[in-house]
């Protein structure tokens, strides 16, 4: 499995943000007001991810006084992280798209309580993101001990790799 790319990221969020803004562009006047009820999800979820990582680290490395870890948790614990990043990718860009279709009706009152909710939202999702992409990056796997510039060579000499 590969490492999350930033670029992937960004691309969700781009395509969501669009795809939000296209969607809210024809059906604004026929919305409810946002609900406030996707930050506290949003931002406990990232908390718990952090915190996971947080514990997941120097279990994973076998550092003393720390509870080893079942080695078939990892990739499960790598495919909540990269989920949850393409996740808060994805309800940020929905969110970025809501915040650019009501920023210009800002003096409005429902326009303008809309845009505060989706900007508290976005910025939500991009915690979401950056606790995901920290869990994602606890679970790499440890550097094996010794140093890597001086490994063995086929003829018995030690030294470096041309």
């Amino acid at each position: 499995m590969q490492p999350t790319k930033p670029w992937s990221l960004l691309a969700i969020a781009a395509v969501s943000a669009a795809l939000g803004w296209i969607v809210v562009k024809f059906t604004f006047a026929s919305l409810a007001p946002l609900p406030w009820t996707a930050v506290p999800a949003l931002i406990l979820l990232a908390i718990g991810e952090y915190m996971f990582g947080r514990n997941l680290g120097p279990r994973l490395h076998g550092q003393p006084g720390a509870k080893p870890i079942q080695p078939m948790a990892v990739p499960r614990v790598v495919a909540l992280a990269k989920a949850s990043s393409a996740a808060g990718a994805a309800i940020g860009g929905l969110a970025l798209g809501f915040l650019i279709y009501t920023i210009p009706s800002l003096a409005k009152p429902v326009p303008g309580h809309d845009a505060i909710v989706s900007a508290v939202t976005m910025l939500a999702a991009i915690a979401l993101v950056l606790a995901a992409l920290y869990l994602e990056r606890a679970c790499r796997a440890p550097e094996p001990p010794g140093d890597s510039d001086d490994l063995p060579f086929s003829n018995g000499q030690r030294g470096r790799r041309p």
